[in-house]
């Protein structure tokens, strides 16, 4: 008899976030203006425990535009010195969201 193992399920537990929870700020980089400029994608810092699905969601709704596509990238916090004491800046996680053609997010 074969058996059939069930697709995980995807669902974080914890606490829902709001859109406004989700994404933290726009990224205005050099880069991320070329991004922008050139394939319609913007960059944003995120809450750590949101997922692409959740990033999509709160995209969408903050910036009433229809989202592509998502990436994401966790970022290691960069080693920092301050007079004899090392610490580390905290780490963080970037979203790349790219949009259709027709829609466009103006920051300035």
């Amino acid at each position: 008899m074969v058996t059939l193992r069930h697709a995980p399920s995807y669902t974080r537990s914890g606490p829902a976030l709001e859109p406004y929870q989700v994404v933290l700020r726009p990224l205005i980089t050099e880069k991320a203006t070329h991004l922008s400029e050139r394939h319609n994608a913007y960059t944003f810092e995120v809450n750590p425990i949101a997922t692409k699905t959740e990033i999509k969601r709160a995209v969408e709704v903050l910036f009433d535009v229809k989202v592509a596509d998502v990436r994401t990238q966790n970022r290691r916090g960069k080693l920092r010195r301050h007079r004899l004491r090392i610490g580390r800046m905290r780490n963080w996680k970037k979203a790349i969201v790219a949009l259709h053609d027709e829609y466009r997010i103006d920051f300035y």
